[in-house]
């Protein structure tokens, strides 16, 4: 168990530190109307190249959202909307991100 935790402890600093404590999902899902037009209002993107970020972990989350602000990770858009975001409002939105259940179902 210690050693899991160790690993776990290892892994998060190398995406950038710990992961924030979970916030207000429901601020984070104010602050993730900007989000929607390429994400969608659920998490689950309406652009062909953006990502679902509905589910996805906390940590992950926040990790990506912090290495587009710090420039560590590139992209035209998100570079842009991530740079004004405070470890507050990462927080929040990865909460609201993660807070949404997604389902998968095998084909048929």
């Amino acid at each position: 168990m210690r050693q899991s935790l160790l690993l776990f402890a290892a892994a998060a600093l190398a995406w950038g530190g710990l992961p924030a404590q979970a916030q207000d999902a429901q601020v984070g899902r104010q602050k993730a109307q900007a989000c929607a037009v390429c994400h969608g209002p659920q998490g689950i993107a309406t652009a062909p190249d953006a990502p679902n970020l509905a589910g996805q972990p906390e940590v992950y989350l926040t990790a990506q959202l912090r290495a587009y602000r710090d420039g560590t990770r590139k992209h035209e858009i998100m570079s842009v909307m991530a740079k004004p975001l405070s470890d507050a409002d990462i927080a929040n939105l990865a909460a609201w991100f993660a807070s949404i259940k997604v389902e998968a179902q095998a084909p048929r």
